[in-house]
């Protein structure tokens, strides 16, 4: 019968034709037969099924077993045997070379026909050891699969004891070199389904014996941290992880952050292979896991670890949320990746240049796991908006593409980030802020913030851009007894000559630091920038007194004398004075006094109260001319603090008002238009190219710089509670108070008093008011007669005869940038730049430096933008821009610089001479010496730190090309839209690229 059925096999006859003949020939098999006709069929079919050519050939073949071990179980018992069985394992069937592949397969299938004989035992034990000698041999992962379903389907053949521990240990091997060599979507289906079935049979194996768990996490573990220069191990062994019960993961955790036998370089590839299971997709809780072990790593303070890995795979996570099947799993990690990494902006700033076109696919994809993914993702980047403040250029792209969703409120990014951090203890990650491998490519140096210190940072820098004020710092000769502005002269040397991307103002904190402020808390720059200009300044006064009793005893030469007896570096800079004058208006007596500044302090008009234009009180340039007469000297107005003013007569004649004016561009010689009454601004349409002009002009229903000036100087009557006592009068009356600029500042600062205290929460509020802030300001200075006539002899521009005003016009140099909501809370920056008396690379004309014009100031000199430790390039459409951007990021401090031709024009011809305008000024020896030392330890530093980072990034897993996930993502009509990642169809080349 054999013969017959070989022959028909062999035959050409059609299938349906053989069909028939096999059918008669498998009925025939059903009936009693001798055990050698038996024999000669089972040899026959176990040819036909473990060699055969085609799969009708092993089809037939397996019927004629499942026939014969049915109806003939004796006979089959016999043949196979436990001799024949090792022969088939050890040796394979078939001829040398051409083994068969199809062992397993045909074991699986006779098994079930001798469960219960007595030889059955012994298959067992052979097949307990055969499976595991096989899957030492580390199989191809369909073999291992054919394992898998032989021992889930037979679980009696499941090596026991060590063994079985050993088996899961090297299957655990087998499944770490698995690799899928197709892209075909077909075979990555196929290659899923075997991962399954392995990791299966583990699963099944450690629900009956929980004690192989550890040590098969302990070899899954070894596995993915090894350090040996090979090829990476298969992201299928996410399928294993699945499988661990949840309640064992704290201690698994537990026990591997605190193993000191586990190197950091190991933690580090072991975690970063983890965080690469995201692209797994069929896993389950494999986020859970490896969010578990970075919460782990934090407990125990392995911070160089999550920073390296955060930095080196964030990216690579952030690209997975483009794919439907793994992106719940990668938010997950993302969004704890992020909220965790709290000390640096780094990580969230490597996704910026990928979320526009993330929230682009997401948007198009349309489903409900894109929904929800985008309003998760926005909430996520509003938390690193709050923590990270100060980066509007960056940021407004990503703005721009999240605007439309939902905002969390501040309670909610509060939450998130305070439940995320990895310590609460901010002075534990102090020695990991961002390194910065080289300078900034603006030349620039950041300061490194050292605790919620960006309010000291912002001031430093925009004192280091004041570059007269710096000039003046760096030429102070050693031994001038200023110990704080020596200081601030170090500090500065270093910010002009170091090496380092930034460095650390810790020395001068220290010594500035006010006595009321909280360590670690956030402050007020303006309180701060006060605070550390008085001292400054009185620190100088102190010198002059011990150099006047020197001078006294006759120990100081002349030349020192007179240099001492001079005005201090601030009021040379930052000082101006202010008349104050109350009229009684019973008896129209005029008292005033003068008063010096370093800063004006802006207050926002009531809500009830328009500024420009409104006729509810009379603008300072009317008061000014109508109510006092001009001193009948020069002297009295400079002289004594204390200025006695004439009341007016009735012959005196009203002179033209002066304002507070913005300036757009002008063309070189062409004369700005004042602007009359209490209306600020500039024409800007008149020039076409007064792009920022028109910027500076705030909208009607919005506040400028000029409004909240005139404010200041607006009459303030005295009234009610508040009235005025009148010497004359010896009683208590109705008065007005007005305050007249007398001397305009080189430096004009400007506060704008955006906190105020709020008696229902106890809490100083901010005014979130957006104020348009002018680049080129003019102010009206009150001057004596002869200063009048003196600058308009001088046909310097701004000077109105007659009218004891003269205007002083100012160019802006640096804005102070706070973001937030409290003055307790929030972070600040500043945008800032440098302005000099010179056109920008121009040369002098006759040895007289050339002023700039308006649209040179604007359009030639450079922003940048001081964020601590970054420093970029920026504009002054960014500065006007950034509160219409980001609504909690307002103008705080301003710095003025006030153009030659004013009342400074002494101090800037002063400046001319001694050179300051051209180059930096020389250093003295000893802070030349400490720099020069600095930079070469910076260098060895950077030497060090290569060689220490060059050992953790090449232990880090290569996981090259990830941002083909995003470059695929590309809006291309020509694509289908079936087969794209972000349609979530699973076109073949963009499924291997997800999983593989």
């Amino acid at each position: 019968m054999d013969k017959i059925l070989e022959a028909v096999v062999m035959s050409s006859y059609p299938n349906n034709v053989k069909q028939g003949l096999v059918r008669r020939v498998i009925e025939a098999a059903k009936q009693p037969m001798d055990s050698e006709q038996c024999w000669s069929m089972l040899e026959l079919s176990t040819k036909l099924y473990l060699t055969g050519d085609t799969k009708y050939k092993r089809e037939i073949g397996k019927e004629v077993l499942e026939v014969y071990g049915h109806y003939h179980p004796e006979e089959f018992e016999e043949f196979f045997n436990v001799r024949f069985l090792l022969s088939l394992l050890q040796e394979g069937y078939g001829p040398l070379g051409k083994r068969s592949h199809y062992v397993l397969d045909y074991i699986q299938l006779g098994l079930q026909f001798v469960l219960e004989s007595p030889s059955a035992n012994s298959i067992f034990s052979l097949l307990r050891i055969e499976v595991l000698r096989k899957v030492c041999e580390r199989p191809s992962p369909k073999q291992c699969a054919k394992i898998s379903k032989l021992l889930t389907q037979h679980p009696q053949c499941i090596p026991t004891g060590k063994h079985q521990l050993l088996f899961c240990q090297q299957l655990i091997r087998c499944i770490g070199q698995f690799q899928c060599v197709s892209e075909g979507e077909e075979e990555i289906m196929e290659f899923l389904e075997q991962v399954n079935k392995v990791s299966g049979l583990l699963q099944r194996i450690w629900r009956t014996q929980t004690s192989a768990i550890l040590p098969s996490l302990k070899e899954l573990f070894t596995i993915i941290s090894s350090t040996e220069e090979q090829e990476a191990p298969s992201n299928a062994l996410a399928s294993v992880v699945q499988f661990v019960p949840l309640e064992l993961m704290d201690g698994v955790i537990r026990n591997l952050t605190n193993d000191d036998s586990i190197t950091d370089v190991q933690m580090m590839m072991a975690i970063g292979r983890m965080i690469d299971w995201v692209s797994w997709p069929l896993g389950k809780n494999i986020d859970k896991w490896i969010i578990a072990l970075l919460k782990g790593l934090a407990a125990v303070k392995k911070f160089s670890i999550l920073i390296e890995v955060t930095l080196s795979k964030i990216e690579k996570v952030f690209s997975k949320l483009l794919y439907p099947i793994v992106r719940e799993g990668a938010l997950s990690v993302l969004q704890y990746m992020l909220l965790s990494f709290q000390h640096s902006h780094e990580a969230f700033h490597l996704l910026l240049p990928h979320i526009p076109r993330l929230v682009a696919s997401l948007k198009k994809e349309d489903s409900n796991s894109a929904t929800s993914s985008l309003e998760q993702l926005a909430e996520l980047i509003h938390c690193m908006f709050f923590r990270f403040s100060g980066f509007p250029d960056l940021y407004e792209p990503v703005l721009e593409a999240v605007k439309a969703l939902p905002i969390p409120n501040e309670d909610r990014i509060k939450h998130l980030l305070g439940q995320n951090a990895w310590t609460s203890q901010k002075n534990e990650l102090a020695c990991f802020y961002p390194r910065l491998a080289s300078k900034s490519e603006t030349g620039k140096i950041g300061l490194i913030n050292l605790g919620n210190t960006c309010y000291m940072n912002s001031i430093i820098q925009s004192l280091f851009m004041a570059s007269d004020f710096r000039h003046s710092v760096l030429n102070l000769t050693e031994g001038n007894s200023q110990p704080l502005m020596t200081k601030l002269q170090w500090l500065f040397a270093f910010l002009e000559h170091s090496q380092r991307p930034a460095i650390s103002p810790e020395s001068f904190l220290s010594a500035s630091w006010p006595p009321w402020f909280t360590p670690g808390a956030q402050q007020d720059c303006s309180e701060y920038l006060k605070y550390l200009l008085d001292r400054l300044h009185e620190e100088e006064k102190t010198g002059k007194r011990i150099y006047q009793k020197l001078k006294e005893s006759s120990l100081m030469s002349q030349t020192v004398e007179q240099h001492y007896l001079n005005k201090t570096l601030i009021e040379k800079m930052f000082g101006g004075k202010m008349m104050t004058k109350i009229r009684c208006l019973k008896c129209l007596n005029v008292s005033s006094r003068e008063e010096a500044f370093t800063d004006l302090s802006l207050a926002f008009p009531p809500s009830d109260r328009n500024v420009r234009g409104s006729t509810s009180f009379l603008p300072v340039e009317e008061i000014g001319p109508q109510f006092i007469e001009p001193p009948e000297n020069a002297g009295q107005l400079l002289g004594s603090p204390w200025v006695r003013r004439k009341a007016p007569k009735a012959s005196d004649h009203a002179a033209p008002p002066m304002s507070v004016e913005t300036l757009g561009f002008q063309e070189p010689g062409e004369a700005a238009n004042p602007v009359r009454g209490n209306d600020v601004g500039v024409d800007a349409a008149k020039d076409p190219l007064s792009t920022f002009g028109e910027q500076a002009c705030a909208p009607k229903d919005s506040k400028s710089v000029p409004d909240l000036i005139n404010y200041f100087l607006s009459p303030e009557r005295l009234t009610a509670e508040n009235k005025y006592h009148c010497e004359k009068c010896a009683s208590l009356q109705d008065a007005e108070k007005v305050a007249e600029l007398t001397e305009g500042p080189h430096y004009l600062i400007l506060t704008l008093l955006r906190f105020s205290f709020d008696p229902r929460t106890m809490k100083r509020k901010k005014i979130l008011d957006n104020v348009s802030i002018p680049v080129v300001l003019k102010l009206p200075i009150l001057v004596a007669p002869e200063e009048t006539e003196e600058v308009c002899q001088r046909g310097k521009d701004g000077a109105v005869p007659g009218s004891g005003f003269m205007t002083v016009v100012y160019d802006l140099c640096s804005v102070v940038v706070h973001s937030g909501i409290s003055s307790e809370s929030g972070h600040y920056y500043c945008y800032s730049r440098e302005c000099t008396d010179t056109v920008p690379h121009g040369q002098p004309q006759d040895g007289v430096p050339k002023p700039a014009s308006d649209k040179q100031l604007d359009f030639e000199i450079q922003w940048y933008l001081f964020n601590d430790t970054r420093v970029s390039f920026s504009s002054f459409e960014s500065v006007s821009n950034v509160t219409s951007f980001f609504p909690k990021d307002t103008a705080y401090v301003l710095f003025y610089r006030q153009r030659p031709g004013g009342q400074s024009c002494l101090l800037h011809e002063a400046l001319a001479e001694a050179g300051c305008l051209h180059g930096e000024p020389s250093l003295h020896k000893d802070l030349m010496e400490a720099i020069s030392k600095d930079n070469i330890l910076f260098l060895q530093e950077q030497e060090k730190e290569a060689r220490n980072r060059a050992a953790y990034i090449s232990a880090l897993p290569k996981s090259p090309l990830w941002w083909r996930d995003l470059d695929r993502d590309k809006d291309d009509d020509s694509s289908s839209g079936g087969c794209s990642p972000a349609a979530g169809g699973g076109g073949s080349g963009s499924f291997h690229g997800l999983v593989f």
